[in-house]
């Protein structure tokens, strides 16, 4: 398919003009050395079009034989997105952070992959593609839904699944759009003004600026074409036998946290599932240094 064509399409992601696309890039990078450099760029060719990975790694000879992490970002974000997180993560073990097409970021998008037979298709063939034939697999928000697909319907290559503040396991309400609506709204507002709402919104990207510039760079350069996935019913849950642990804020607007606590464990046989006070939709920026030591402990407990 030509790039034309695919550019056409209702529900392919694009970028409204090469300078915006190159405006975006510049604010990722400066996110991205926040946190650890990359070892490696690599681009994986599969049918739904090109997906960008970044590679980060131990400097430990015996730490690069463990089994890697792949990190799968939320909706409207890329992978730099998990600066707080690669340096703790990729000391221990190999780390890949992928883009995933149809949001901003390096990937090109050319077919859709919001179904969920396609969006497990598509990130089998990016794992294919990195010679990667066992992962811990991490997600949050819609990245948390991919994942949760993948347990579901492609689970061969993974040996566990984290779940932050997930999509997937309820229908995403209105209270969750009009927060974000509302963080986007305060990114505009005076600076001294800013360190309260992010408290109140629960939003760090208001108080950092790197972060509210790719926030609000992205929202002006990339255009999002899929609808919201739908959750993963019971039946569908209940084929889950890869080891998994869900993280739930305690102030979560996509979800609420005490049903899921009780829910999810009982139709998964093993789910771990806690809930982090003090924050809402990011645990693992809120609590960064804590959730890297609970995502690894959970990972070496399974290998």
């Amino acid at each position: 398919m030509s790039e034309t064509t695919a550019r056409n399409q209702a529900d392919v992601g694009r970028y409204v003009s090469d300078t915006w696309r190159d405006r975006y890039f510049a604010a990722c990078d400066a996110v991205y050395a926040l946190g650890a450099p990359a070892l490696a760029e690599q681009d994986v060719e599969t049918a739904f079009g090109t997906t960008h990975v970044y590679r980060y790694g131990p400097a430990d000879p015996a730490a690069q034989s463990r089994t890697p992490v792949v990190l799968v970002h939320g909706a409207g974000s890329c992978s730099a997105m998990w600066y707080p997180n690669t340096p703790d993560l990729s000391a221990d073990r190999p780390v890949y952070a992928i883009d995933t097409p149809g949001d901003p970021g390096r990937s090109v998008q050319r077919e859709p992959i919001h179904q969920p037979e396609r969006a497990a298709q598509w990130l089998d063939e990016t794992l294919a593609g990195l010679g990667l034939e066992r992962v811990h697999l991490v997600g949050i928000s819609y990245g948390g839904w991919l994942a949760l697909n993948q347990a579901h319907r492609r689970p061969e290559r993974l040996a566990s699944v984290t779940l932050l503040d997930p999509g997937g396991l309820e229908k995403v309400g209105l209270r969750f759009f009009v927060w974000l609506f509302a963080g986007l709204f305060a990114s505009f507002a005076p600076q001294k003004l800013r360190p309260r709402l992010a408290a109140w919104l629960e939003q760090p990207v208001l108080v950092m600026p790197e972060l509210r510039t790719m926030i609000r760079t992205a929202v002006r350069a990339y255009r999002i074409r899929r609808p919201a996935p739908l959750p993963l019913s019971e039946a569908e849950l209940s084929t889950i036998r890869t080891p998994l642990y869900l993280v739930l804020g305690k102030r979560s607007l996509l979800l609420h946290p005490e049903r899921q606590i009780e829910r999810v464990p009982s139709l998964i046989p093993g789910a771990r599932a806690e809930i982090i006070t003090g924050t809402g939709h990011g645990p693992q920026i809120d609590h960064a240094q804590e959730m890297n030591r609970r995502m690894l402990n959970f990972m070496a407990s399974v290998d």
